[in-house]
């Protein structure tokens, strides 16, 4: 599967446009990550376990999206976004989605 963030693939010609397809996945932090990441914020940096998590989700959201073009039957997924927000506080909601296309 062919993903990208741009609305086209060089030298691919784009036949038909098959919807729009996304995955997300919502991640929350455990005791042993907040108590890491408030000692942090007291001496500064980056906070590893946040980076670490939010990695993951991003996988699964993307691995997610992925699958549903997939079933579509696409050859490639075009201008891809990922998007994150707050569901309920200590957990997050990250979003993959673009458009599922067939090409040439």
């Amino acid at each position: 599967m062919i993903v990208v963030t741009t609305d086209f693939i060089p030298r691919r010609e784009i036949i038909e446009a098959l919807g729009v397809v996304q995955g997300s996945t919502v991640q929350s932090k455990h005791l042993g990550r907040d108590i890491g990441a408030e000692l942090k914020s007291i001496i500064g940096g980056e906070l590893t376990g946040y980076s670490e998590m939010l990695t993951e989700a991003r996988k699964i959201a993307h691995e997610r999206m992925v699958d549903q073009g997939k079933a579509l039957g696409a050859d490639a997924i075009i201008n891809v976004r990922y998007a994150s927000s707050a569901v309920t506080a200590g957990a997050a909601e990250i979003l993959a989605y673009g458009t599922a296309v067939s090409l040439k």
